[in-house]
């Protein structure tokens, strides 16, 4: 039973971390939008677009160490992670560039709405896809199980 309770509380705990670093890729992609969309004469979906893969950067690089923390091939990960992205990107950027140009809708909006879907559609993929098998293989994870171990030996 004591296992189960450690490994729910782990998995909350990752949760928590996707949803930090999210906000964190979430600021760098707005703010990147907000320099092209007002500095640029471009239309939504560049601005949309370069904003995005700048944010999924260093979500995957914050992500892969710290919340999954994997130790899985970098490149196969990334591959991965671009197949999704493969389908979400011109999902969200057909379906943005629409809301924004055709219906008017707020560009910021509109963003923030690929941005939510973005947060729950990734975290899915990357729990249940890209990091299954992987999830806590990293150094950084091995020293967290080593001291998890001694606490419960002290604990004894």
């Amino acid at each position: 039973m004591e296992e189960a309770k450690r490994e729910k509380r782990k998995e909350t705990l990752r949760m928590v971390k996707f949803f930090l670093f999210s906000v964190s890729a979430g600021v760098i992609e707005l703010v990147a939008f907000a320099v092209l969309n007002e500095f640029t004469k471009w239309s939504y979906w560049p601005c949309y677009l370069i904003a995005l893969v700048l944010s999924v950067l260093w979500n995957f690089t914050l992500n892969r160490r710290y919340t999954f923390q994997s130790a899985s091939n970098v490149p196969v990960a990334m591959i991965k992670v671009a197949l999704f992205y493969c389908v979400f990107t011109p999902v969200s950027t057909l379906l943005g560039n629409y809301l924004a140009e055709t219906c008017m809708w707020n560009e910021y909006l509109v963003t923030l709405i690929n941005m939510l879907l973005n947060f729950t559609t990734e975290y899915l993929y990357d729990r249940y896809v890209v990091f299954r098998k992987s999830i806590d293989t990293n150094t950084l994870a091995a020293k967290q199980a080593e001291q998890e171990n001694q606490k419960i030996q002290e604990d004894k």
